[in-house]
């Protein structure tokens, strides 16, 4: 029931927002239809972009790494049916996310546009092989990669996967062109910019064919001819995906059985790691040791740094192509409170990282965890390193996007100070959530890394640390109103009592959300049974 009512709540949120847009662009007459499908263009070739890459990702666990190969590999079962369930749950794993936030945006067009009863089975009956030919596409290039390199030699596979998806990521920025359609006073003529809203984003790419059949249903005219390509062509991709994987994958699961090269050997681990972790105690020390050489070998683990990076450039470069330097001078309060909200922003970004690299740390210790807790080695110590090996790495990267965001958009002393500061304690107490959700609800008996957050644990630590985001905001809002409001009046900031009360509240709330669910998190390893 909680989890039904927050996702219900999502929801809402999301469909009131572009319910609103939509109403408006449907006002406007004659480009109100061609914004509207602009609009839905640039959010299905978004998600294709984003199925592409998470499918390959998964698809190197599901069809290579899993545990449950051995046994059904070896076991007389029809190499299709293989295939057709180890697609399906590729399928799932990467796409779930990308469906669920598709509803709303579908069910705001169906609402405003007059679908019907009948656009919700329509839209399904379109979404459907818009999923399928990302999840064959990535399954096939993973089949191709891993009878090239060894499934194991996560070096070679990952720095064809990098450049793939740095190509993917360029081609999409290019296709997009939103900075067009942010300065309509660019073009020559008004027909000018009708013109590039009645051109296709992508014409050849199945997200094109997926907005029109979308918006052909909603504004008409009905056109059948990009729904039999969308069809036809993800029933042709699932065909030669079988084929590929009749051909080439007994060949590529005995490659991914060989054992990983030792890229970095133990004395290479000692002259990076030594000089840093010598202050520590012992068991401090080669816990980190242990997390690191861990992480680094399991591809599944360090292949999802690829997505991170994808993560923070696009929501950088969206931060780059907002119009507000262009034209004519925007108003300082604008400018302010984008730096402002900028904040709840990368805390979601946070979230969504700690949930993949983070709150996984205690499940992914698997059975040799009773080895920890039968030994005289302290929890505390292991608790401590796994909090601190992910969140530096995390702080990093938080600094990295509030800095270069806050420069982007030339905030001044006060809201980069406040940035700053409010994303290093939201940091912390997002490592902490995400470690002591990990131990609350852990998966030992896990065949894949990549499903342990979206777990049940998963979805309530998601739900906690946007809690925690959004009550840091609604406390900082008091004293950046009152900045704002005396800079705007030309007057003095002066400190009040209520400002000191509100950063007062975001130190507490933090250090509680910092220190409970590590508290809480220990004691449950304490009371571990296997």
């Amino acid at each position: 029931m909680l989890l039904g009512t927050v996702g219900v709540v999502f929801w809402l949120l999301v469909f009131g927002v572009l319910f609103r847009v939509l109403r408006y662009f449907r006002g406007v007459a004659e480009i109100g239809p061609l914004l509207a499908g602009k609009l839905l263009s640039l959010v299905l070739l978004s998600f294709f972009a984003i199925l592409l890459l998470s499918n390959v990702i998964t698809a190197l666990s599901s069809f290579f790494l899993a545990k449950d190969l051995d046994l059904l590999v070896s076991a007389p079962v029809d190499w299709l049916d293989l295939y057709l369930a180890k697609l399906a749950e590729t399928m799932v794993h990467s796409s779930w996310m990308v469906a669920v936030m598709a509803v709303p945006i579908l069910t705001a067009y169906g609402v405003v546009y007059d679908g019907g009863w009948l656009f919700a089975p329509y839209a399904v009956f379109i979404f459907l092989p818009l999923l399928t030919i990302p999840a064959v596409i990535g399954t096939a290039l993973t089949l191709i990669l891993v009878n090239v390199f060894p499934a194991r030699r996560t070096r070679d596979i990952l720095s064809i996967i990098t450049i793939a998806a740095a190509g993917v990521l360029v081609l999409l920025f290019r296709m997009i062109r939103p900075e067009q359609l942010a300065r309509p006073e660019g073009f020559q003529s008004l027909l000018d910019f009708i013109t590039l809203l009645r051109t296709p984003t992508s014409p050849a790419l199945p997200s094109e064919w997926a907005t029109s059949g979308f918006m052909g249903f909603l504004v008409g005219p009905l056109d059948v001819l990009p729904i039999l390509l969308l069809w036809s062509t993800a029933a042709a991709s699932v065909v030669i995906g079988a084929l590929l994987h009749r051909a080439m994958y007994a060949a590529g699961f005995t490659k991914a059985q060989e054992g990983a090269e030792r890229y970095v050997t133990g004395r290479l681990w000692q002259l990076l790691l030594n000089p840093i972790l010598k202050p520590l105690a012992v068991s401090k020390r080669e816990f980190i040791i242990k997390d690191l050489k861990l992480f680094f070998r399991d591809t599944t683990q360090w292949s999802q740094l690829i997505l991170l990076g994808v993560l923070v450039i696009i929501y950088l470069f969206n931060i780059q192509a907002l119009p507000l330097f262009r034209g004519e001078q925007v108003p300082f309060l604008l400018v302010s409170v984008i730096s402002f909200l900028n904040l709840g922003l990368a805390g979601f970004v946070l979230s969504s990282i700690a949930a993949r690299f983070i709150f996984p740390s205690i499940s992914l210790e698997g059975r040799q965890m009773w080895l920890l807790r039968s030994s005289p080695l302290d929890l505390r110590a292991l608790m401590w390193s796994k909090y601190w090996i992910g969140t530096v790495p995390l702080l990093v990267i938080a600094l990295v996007i509030t800095i270069f965001t806050n420069v982007l958009l030339r905030a001044t002393p006060f809201m980069m100070t406040l940035g700053i500061v409010t994303i290093i304690l939201l940091t912390l107490a997002i490592s902490a959530l995400a470690l002591g959700f990990g131990a609350l609800y852990p998966q030992f008996e896990t065949e894949n890394a990549a499903q342990i957050p979206t777990s049940f644990g998963g979805l309530v630590f998601m739900m906690t640390t946007i809690a925690l985001v959004a009550g840091v905001i609604v406390l900082e809002a008091v004293p950046v109103y009152g900045y704002m409001n005396a800079t705007f009046r030309g007057q003095e900031v002066s400190v009040t009592s209520a400002m000191i009360a509100a950063f007062a509240g975001v130190i507490a709330l933090c250090a509680a959300a910092t220190a409970v669910p590590l508290i809480v998190g220990l004691r449950r390893m304490e009371s571990f049974e296997f």
